[in-house]
């Protein structure tokens, strides 16, 4: 007997433990809830609901952790409207005198619009306390008006609506509960206030940093995170300070994971300040589609993200989820006929080029597209003709892109059509006096159809326009070594391209074929074998050839 006894008293100290351990982690989640509704701080919300979980586990015959935890569950999403009324239900199954089992039960019910099962439960709150009443008459207030806009109209509704309005009204002042909620969030909103006029004072006499500094201490002292943080952010990127907005944002983000406002701000900061961090960015437009599934800009968004870090397919994937929301956008339509490019699916790929320059929603850009489309027939599908009706209609288009009419001469040139080349290239230098590479160009095709003088003058423009261009060095070199065979002038203009590009295989085999000319043929050797070197990586020319003349330079 003595035995069982000391087991007894044991079982009873472990059960008082575990309910005194129970009631001290409610007001802790209590203690988060409050704070929660008070500031809409995202780790306030968690908190509260690990800590109503951890009292169910210390002692389930609580009912209050019921009808709260099912509260902020179904506000975060994560427990359904008939799984928060469940809940609810078994508060009241604990303790059916519990007010406030009842009134959450009656506005679960009244969201499910069972009107009948939520009047029902309100009139339980309210008989159980009269005098403390005044949020169940106000919500049961509510839903009767809710009730007469949605169902078949009652006088009778209209004037129960009016009896509880008005008796909620006068029972507040006996509503400990209602009071003591209005005096924190009364408290509270000075609080913001005050900081908000200061920070927006020292902003308004351009005092930046005092501004940040207000705010910083205002979003601790009252756990306003997402707004406070917001305007530091917001300051800092006007300020040229994008790190610390990064972090402002951040910290909005990790008081509220789903602020649209600061996700946006947060994506934009990191594609234009912080573009290896593409990462960051996905993660944020991710979120957003969380919040805002049909949102066709932010597939957009995603898709060039995808393309900045080489993943086409996925891409292709969100420019496709950006169509299937505008199917007319012309802009998607082209990014996506980009990424199919990548993918080398190059049908598909003409196909939104196509789209995209058929809407046709400004000139300019159309002819970029014309150009891009352009590009696919002469590079890929090998239709020069096709190609070369694109480049036109880009000229058309924008009459004063040098590029179309560069690219209208390069694919003339390809076919060997010369002069219409040359008449493309001088309408580029019409366009712009500048362009050397327009200079460049034409010399090539001048020398083609061995106009040797026009060629030198284009090919020296090109040179003063950009002394830097090794091109022009190199093919000007060229002139003077096989058609005017000045070898020495020839040597100069190949060491000018080398030391203008110092990867440049083709002057290095250029100024091999030089030098043997002389009969200097070490020096001759010398280069060869640079070219020969330098050709495993650039691909710019025929190993064999190369290996030929460097061999014929010893032979006997």
């Amino acid at each position: 007997m003595l035995e069982q006894h000391k087991m007894d008293n044991f079982n009873n100290t472990d059960a008082e433990s575990k309910k005194e351990s129970a009631i001290k982690t409610l007001e802790k989640a209590r203690i988060f809830h409050e704070r929660y509704l008070l500031r809409s701080n995202y780790a306030d919300l968690e908190n509260a609901v690990n800590f109503y979980i951890q009292t169910i586990k210390q002692n389930p015959e609580i009912p209050e952790t019921y009808y709260r935890l099912a509260c902020l569950m179904f506000e975060n999403g994560q427990i359904s409207l008939d799984s928060a009324i469940e809940q609810c239900k078994v508060a009241v199954n604990i303790a059916p005198d519990n007010t406030n089992a009842h009134l959450y039960t009656g506005y679960f019910l009244k969201l499910a619009r069972d009107f009948d099962a939520a009047e029902k439960e309100f009139k339980d709150a309210i008989r159980i306390k009269p005098l403390n009443s005044a949020r169940p008459r106000l919500i049961l207030a509510a839903m009767l008006y809710e009730k007469i806009n949605n169902v078949k109209p009652s006088f009778i509704d209209f004037i129960r609506m009016v009896y509880y309005a008005c008796s909620g009204c006068l029972t507040v002042l006996w509503d400990s509960a209602s009071l003591k909620m209005m005096y924190k969030n009364l408290y509270d909103d000075a609080a913001v206030f005050m900081y908000k006029t200061y920070g927006a004072f020292l902003e308004k006499i351009k005092n930046s940093s005092g501004a940040v500094a207000a705010y910083d201490v205002a979003a601790e002292n009252t756990g306003r995170d997402e707004y406070f943080y917001n305007r530091i952010g917001d300051i800092c990127i006007k300020e040229h300070a994008p790190e610390i907005a990064l972090e402002a944002y951040k910290k909005v983000l990790e008081s509220n994971p789903y602020d649209r406002v600061a996700l946006i701000k947060l994506a934009t900061l990191i594609q234009t300040h912080f573009p290896d961090n593409q990462d960051q960015a996905i993660d944020c437009y991710t979120k957003l589609l969380e919040i805002e599934p049909d949102n066709d800009k932010v597939y957009y968004e995603l898709g060039h993200l995808y393309l900045q870090k080489n993943e086409s397919l996925s891409a292709v994937n969100a420019f496709n989820m950006a169509l299937e929301k505008d199917e007319e956008n012309p802009f998607y339509h082209n990014s996506l006929a980009f990424a199919l490019v990548q993918l080398e699916q190059y049908d598909d790929a003409i196909e939104h080029y196509q789209k995209a320059i058929n809407i046709n929603p400004d000139p300019y850009w159309t002819s970029i597209v014309c150009q891009a489309l352009g590009s696919v027939y002469f590079e890929i599908k090998n239709n020069p003709e096709a190609a070369i009706v694109l480049y036109q209609t880009a000229a058309v288009l924008n009459p004063d892109s040098e590029e179309s009419q560069i690219a209208i001469g390069d694919t003339y040139f390809s076919i060997e059509e010369y002069d219409n080349a040359i008449k493309a290239y001088c309408d580029a230098i019409k366009i712009n006096p500048e362009n050397a590479k327009a200079y460049c160009k034409c010399g090539m095709a001048l020398w083609e159809k061995d106009y040797t003088e026009e060629a030198i003058v284009a090919y020296n423009k090109a040179i003063n326009l950009n002394p830097e261009y090794s091109i022009a060095y190199n093919n000007l070199g060229v002139i003077y070594l096989d058609d005017i065979g000045n070898t020495t002038e020839a040597i100069g203009l190949f060491d000018k391209a080398v030391l203008t590009n110092s990867n440049y295989a083709l002057a290095y085999f250029n100024l091999g074929r030089a030098y043997a000319i002389l009969g200097e043929n070490t020096k001759a050797a010398r280069y060869f074998q640079q070219s020969l070197d330098l050709n495993e990586l650039t691909k710019e020319l025929d190993n064999d050839d190369i290996l030929y003349r460097l061999h014929k330079l010893f032979e006997v």
